[in-house]
């Protein structure tokens, strides 16, 4: 099969780049095709905080319009809280000049509304479920070959393919890559006082704990922990992780009842040393990897496919898509903002990770400041919020 094309990885991020590019014949290679659930299914407990640049970035491609609004929820304001109760940074849709901080969205109906929209282009051929078995990256082609034997080739190929990618491997491209020693715990629970479209955060000596808000009087948790403490406090049964999270949120939603299974993923860094090489981009967890503190991994990957689509659609006329000169205009546009997150995340980790009463009551006196200091606060916000 003969393409322009080739986007390895059906993810979010490689299913909106499909959506978004237009002009070029495409496949897109994925390991799986998402399954439509029922409307009614339970919360899934891998959730996103989509920022409203990337809400707007799924409304021109109305994928944001086909998901089920009801499985939806805003974020009005958040609440970052350092080592005591009096230290903490508030940030509010209103005082920011938006309608909301960002939306929270479930993997599988983000997906689903992804895979969904991709029907409306007749120029590409999804192939799922489908594994990569060899890739050749050539001066004028890449030849990609699936594991059942079948062959593609394209002017440009494109991974998405996350943190193991392997067209990064192929392509020859370094990546700093360490682990955190730590592990993010996700559930969902119901919460006895209304959490109010308020997003929550609290800072622990090293664990960060999140509340985010779902439809009703729920919330989606994002605990990051020890890997020691948190393959603990996953094996607790469910009353008692209930009281374990209840007294770590500082009964800021009273009593919770666990309404989905625990679920812990290892949680690493990783930096592509670039991203882009001769007729190869990577986009997604393929080029960064952060800490989950501050909700933003998606979101980088997002603006990576907006990026790279406005890049292809803005080449002159007979330009080769896979023309490295061509690719380091998308590399250049996305170098400094995902540098700029990823240090900020990190610096933020490290900060909050530091013991010692001296460091406890400066940082926890910073925080005040901060709050107190509303163009600090608004810039902030709107950092997130691209």
């Amino acid at each position: 099969m003969e393409t322009d094309l080739i986007i390895v990885g059906g993810g979010p991020v490689g299913a909106s780049l499909a959506r978004a590019t237009t002009g070029l014949r495409a496949a897109l290679v994925a390991a799986e095709r998402p399954a439509p659930g029922p409307r009614d299914a339970p919360f899934d407990a891998r959730v996103y905080a989509l920022s409203p640049g990337n809400v707007a970035f799924l409304r021109e491609l109305q994928v944001w319009q086909a998901m089920p609004q009801e499985r939806l929820a805003p974020v009005y304001a958040m609440r970052v809280c350092g080592d005591d109760d009096a230290s903490s940074i508030k940030f509010d849709a209103w005082r920011s000049g938006v309608s909301e901080l960002a939306w929270i969205v479930e993997d599988g109906v983000l997906q689903e509304a992804l895979w969904r929209s991709l029907e409306a282009r007749a120029d590409l051929e999804c192939l799922a479920p489908a594994s990569c078995d060899a890739i050749e990256i050539g001066a004028e082609r890449v030849r990609l070959r699936l594991s059942g034997g079948r062959e593609l080739t394209g002017r440009l190929i494109v991974g998405a393919d996350g943190a193991r990618s392997h067209v990064r491997e192929r392509a020859g491209i370094a990546a700093a890559d360490r682990p955190y020693g730590q592990s993010a715990l996700v559930a969902n629970f119901a919460c006895e006082r209304p959490h109010r479209d308020v997003a929550w955060q609290w800072f622990q000596g090293g664990p960060v704990l999140a509340f985010l808000p779902l439809p009703g009087d729920r919330v989606s948790m994002v605990w990051s922990l020890p890997e020691a403490e948190a393959a603990r406090i996953e094996a607790l049964a469910p009353q008692a992780l209930c009281r374990e999270v209840e007294a770590a949120s500082r009964g800021a939603l009273g009593a919770l009842s666990l309404e989905s299974p625990v679920r812990g993923y290892a949680l690493r860094r990783l930096a592509a040393r670039r991203l882009v090489a001769p007729r190869v981009a990577l986009a997604g967890d393929a080029g960064h990897v952060i800490h989950p503190l501050a909700g933003q991994g998606l979101n980088l990957g997002l603006q990576d496919a907006r990026a790279l689509a406005a890049t292809l659609a803005a080449r002159e006329p007979g330009r080769d898509p896979g023309d490295l000169r061509l690719l380091r205009r998308y590399e250049r546009a996305r170098a400094e903002p995902v540098l700029a997150m990823d240090m900020m995340v990190h610096g933020l980790w490290r900060l909050f990770g530091v013991q010692g009463e001296f460091v406890s009551r400066v940082r926890n006196a910073g925080l005040r400041l901060t709050d107190r200091l509303s163009a600090v606060k608004n810039l902030l916000a709107r950092q997130a919020m691209r």
